[in-house]
């Protein structure tokens, strides 16, 4: 059986970032209400990108490492823009030092 993570685009704007093995019906539950309590507050949502793995623990994984990704990186890897992903990381790395040097 395949499993999925996916991110959804809520009615706000905001992204939410899952991981399961029924991909249709996983949408549905966020749409109706039933799915994470993030989503709940902030319906419809809108499937607007997935990946599909054959192990739910590699999706899960992947769930895990995207969540972790600024709205700007998300959006690079939502729009096909594979070559920003770098570059985004390489930017987030670099303000992370500044910063640091600063204190």
């Amino acid at each position: 059986m395949s499993s999925y993570m996916y991110i959804l685009k809520c009615s706000d704007g905001s992204f939410y970032t899952g991981s399961t093995q029924g991909l249709e019906k996983r949408v549905q539950e966020h749409n109706m209400g039933v799915g994470a309590n993030y989503t709940r507050k902030h319906l419809p949502v809108e499937l607007v990108y997935y990946e599909e793995f054959q192990r739910i623990d590699d999706a899960f994984a992947r769930e895990k490492q995207v969540q972790g990704w600024s709205r700007a990186k998300k959006k690079a890897l939502i729009q096909g823009q594979f070559g920003k992903l770098t570059d985004l990381s390489k930017s987030t790395a670099s303000k992370r030092l500044v910063a640091e040097d600063k204190n």
